[in-house]
């Protein structure tokens, strides 16, 4: 833990603190109703023109059952398109090096995977899919499922700020607004900057480079074969990858993600790539607070956030940093910690970070294989997808999803008081509070539920190339993923199988729709509620102790809810580490 790593860590945040206050401001004018903008004059004209190509009124406000039907449709049209284009691949255009169709369960896995902002992958990006692939029916769901998820967020900010209404605005106005507004102008100038630091961006067939030494390779009928060349590469990557990052999406263009040199070349691009996937969702906590007139609550809600961001990343950078002591026993990197799974461009404190991150927002971009860490390091992406991806979170659904732990503890509050919740001058009734409960309970019932099963399955056993602990952790951190739509791995998990297809596309679903759905109705509800005057008696919901408040909800639900089954896996591995054991 060197000292210019301090330095970059100070600069990571003190960068992240610049960028909240101007872009929550921004985000604010987008999704307002008749909100203004600088990019008005340019853009206008195009928003105008798709309102009335679609037939959409922007001043026509929604119901939360409407909104919810217009996602949902939205949704599903987006499903079925993707998986008509994975599914005929072979036969549409942009496909120089003449890749095959996907298999039914991996085309509908992936469908849904890019539907839900997951991007799980179960495939080798580069091996798999055609540029018109990667460019239309994955990208296309990158923008569309960041502006849903920001729209969903939205309507839960109006629900709190208005009073007595049966409105949460129109679902297709913010969709529209939120990708003309914030997620394209961003991502030009963003891939343009990628493309200085060197990432392609080309409709070239693959390159091929002749390798100096040949090499002997296996496949998958257990043939070894002579290897003399190597296919390089190419296509429309700086554009994917500008989306990927700033969406939360985190889908890799390669197999390899962000460690791939031409998805994340340079310190510079890691940097950026790392901020732009906490850039929006912190922002959006100075958007809430500005939107129901308490700036110091949404400062708060952001100092929750940051608290369990920094733990994270100080306990995964010290475990990373720490090794492996069957290695240092045997004279092996006692210097350099456990470089095992990393690349040496980044190094052990970008590696932890950047894993910390990318499983806080539901991103899931990796440039270190996280099957390679520590158990502990192992554990703090695992324990991050597990509270929800609300530390930060994915865009708009970080922020959705903080906000059912900042009610449960307003509710709790309440309860050693006395008092009859408040939060924001909205009681807190029985309603909200198993709306909250629902959501927490069923996702975590996916989870373990969902591992459990394929724990004692043929189907799931055999996808394990680790036994033990870390197989079992492998398992858990697949569904964990799914359902918190995050799409990081353990990638020791062989998991394109029809089975690990389908059980997963179903976390992916329940995970995101699932949450939606009720986030609507409570937003609904909220929505319908007076606002009551602040009283003697009234909740202070922002300072230190409101803070301290919401991080304790967050550890220990997530404790009581998964400590045990956390101890099963990499707990259990790192006292067998520290026996002389590795799985």
């Amino acid at each position: 833990m060197r000292g210019h790593d301090w330095l970059q860590l100070m600069l990571f945040v003190g960068t992240l603190l610049l960028v909240t206050k101007p872009l929550g401001l921004y985000l604010q004018q987008v999704i307002t109703p008749n909100g203004k903008t600088f990019l008005d004059r340019i853009i206008g004209p195009l928003e105008r023109l798709t309102y009335r190509c679609c037939g959409i009124d922007p001043l026509r406000e929604q119901g939360r059952r409407e909104y919810g039907i217009s996602l949902l449709a939205f949704s599903l049209i987006g499903l079925a398109f993707t998986f008509a284009c994975l599914r005929w691949q072979s036969h549409l255009p942009l496909n120089p090096q003449g890749l095959p169709d996907l298999t039914t369960d991996l085309a509908f896995n992936t469908a849904v995977s890019f539907l839900t902002n997951t991007n799980w992958q179960s495939y080798g990006g580069e091996s798999t899919m055609s540029y018109f692939s990667q460019m239309v029916a994955l990208a296309s769901h990158n923008f569309t499922s960041a502006a849903a998820g920001i729209a969903v967020a939205a309507t839960l900010i109006r629900g709190l700020s208005r009073a007595s209404s049966q409105t949460l605005g129109n679902f297709w106005t913010d969709l529209v607004r939120v990708t003309y507004y914030v997620l394209l102008p961003i991502c030009v100038v963003y891939a343009l900057f990628l493309v200085g630091q060197g990432i392609p961006q080309n409709f070239k067939p693959y390159d091929t480079a002749q390798l100096v030494q040949a090499q002997m390779v296996t496949g998958t009928d257990n043939k070894s074969q002579e290897l003399k060349e190597q296919s390089i590469v190419q296509g429309p990557i700086a554009s994917q990858i500008a989306i990927k990052m700033l969406g939360t999406n985190g889908g890799g263009y390669a197999n390899a993600n962000a460690a791939h040199p031409y998805e994340n070349p340079t310190p510079l691009s890691n940097f950026f790539q790392m901020l732009s996937i906490f850039a929006i969702p912190a922002a959006l906590t100075y958007t809430f607070g500005r939107m129901v007139r308490n700036q110091k609550h949404g400062w708060t809600v952001w100092a929750a956030m940051f608290t369990l961001f920094i733990a994270g990343v100080l306990v995964c950078w010290r475990a990373e940093s720490a090794g492996n002591p069957i290695h240092q026993h045997l004279g092996v990197a006692i210097s350099d910690g456990n470089m095992e799974g990393k690349e040496t461009r980044f190094g052990i404190f970008n590696s932890a970070l950047f894993a910390t991150v990318t499983t806080d927002a539901s991103c899931g971009a990796v440039n270190a294989m996280h099957d390679s860490f520590t158990p502990l390091g192992g554990l703090i992406p695992l324990f991050n997808m597990q509270t929800g991806e609300v530390i930060f979170g994915g865009v708009g659904a970080g922020l959705y999803g903080m906000l059912i732990y900042v009610i449960l503890a307003v509710f709790i509050a309440g309860l050693m008081v006395g008092r009859t919740p408040e939060y924001l001058g909205k009681k807190i009734e029985s309603f909200d509070v198993k709306m909250c409960v629902m959501i927490l309970t069923v996702l975590a019932i996916c989870i373990l539920g969902l591992t459990a099963w394929a724990g004692v399955s043929k189907w799931g056993l055999a996808g394990l190339n680790n036994q033990g602990p870390h197989g079992f952790s492998e398992i858990l951190y697949a569904y964990s993923s799914c359902v918190g739509n995050n799409g990081s791995a353990f990638a020791g998990l062989t998991a394109n199988t029809p089975w690990y297809n389908y059980t997963l596309s179903l976390a992916m679903l329940v995970g995101r729709f699932f949450m939606i759905a009720l986030i609507l109705a409570m937003a609904g509800n909220l929505g319908a509620k007076k606002i009551l005057p602040s009283s003697a008696g009234t909740l202070q919901v922002h300072g230190i102790t409101f803070t301290i408040l919401i991080v304790g909800s967050v550890v220990l639900i997530g404790a009581l809810t998964f400590v045990p089954v956390l101890v099963l896996g990499p707990v259990v591995e790192h006292f067998l580490m520290t026996a002389g054991k590795l799985f």
